[in-house]
């Protein structure tokens, strides 16, 4: 099925065709694949506005929760397997440290605010009226701030090469302009700078398996859906190099874990 170009483009190639997938939509929300890429995203996402207050991720996230409850039934694999491979992988904040070299490192999507671990110093940028006060009264008792906003326009504010790291941990599949806010952060990171990002894997075996109860589908504040593939050319596009930082559970991971580099 082709729907008229009546939506919003492909995020990531700007295609106007797209063929709705009618067992993901949901309501009036179309989930649709790209004609010519087939990057798979919601066709008519809320306003920014709607983001901010409707649709705020602190009052979806427990409704979201309970919906989901036993959608996701490779789970047990997934522990076992990250188990049995914890001998070989560093702790979170280790791995922040070896990438941003304790320098400036800013939180795209940061809720709170508390996920940058000293000495590093923290930025922000946050959508949430409610999170974003409480992210910059702890970023600014570490030297740094929180600047309020959509981060597709945010991510400017700040200035070039500015940045040693930028995180984007379960953000980008909620940005309606992915290119752009890519775009930025290359601009705002360091030539040797690095940037971790997190986001639902549409290709995962659970996805395949549990359909349209899988735990990464989120209306309407789930604007993308990625797979390695789609992420990696995107990130291409918008001056990255890609390297997948959990391949081993990937198969079967709800979640892409990778890390960026500028391309020189």
């Amino acid at each position: 099925m082709r729907d008229t170009p009546t939506y919003r483009p492909c995020p990531a190639c700007d295609a106007e065709h797209a063929s709705t997938i009618a067992a993901y939509s949901r309501d009036e929300w179309v989930v649709a694949a790209c004609d010519a890429c087939d990057f798979v995203y919601l066709r008519n996402p809320p306003a920014y506005e709607a983001l901010e207050e409707d649709f705020a991720w602190e009052k979806t996230y427990v409704e979201k929760k309970k919906a989901s409850k036993g959608s996701t039934f490779l789970s047990p694999f997934v522990r076992s397997l990250k188990h049995k491979t914890k001998l070989f992988m560093r702790d979170r904040d280790a791995k922040m440290r070896a990438w941003f070299k304790n320098g400036a490192v800013l939180d795209i999507g940061c809720g709170t605010g508390g996920r940058i671990p000293a000495p590093m110093t923290p930025y922000g940028i946050e959508l949430s009226t409610a999170l974003h006060a409480q992210a910059n009264a702890h970023m600014k008792s570490r030297g740094g701030y929180c600047i309020k906003g959509a981060g597709a326009e945010a991510i400017w504010e700040f200035p070039e090469a500015h940045f040693d790291g930028i995180v984007m941990n379960s953000y980008l599949e909620h940005e309606t302009e992915a290119q752009k806010v890519l775009k930025g952060a290359r601009r705002a990171l360091k030539p040797n700078g690095k940037m971790f990002v997190r986001v639902p894997n549409y290709a995962s075996l659970n996805r395949r398996v549990i359909g349209p109860k899988w735990c990464g589908f989120r209306y309407p504040d789930h604007v993308n859906y990625f797979t390695p593939d789609t992420l990696r050319s995107l990130a291409a596009k918008t001056g990255f190099n890609l390297k997948i930082t959990n391949p081993l559970t990937l198969p079967i991971d709800d979640n892409i874990n990778a890390l960026l580099s500028p391309t020189a």
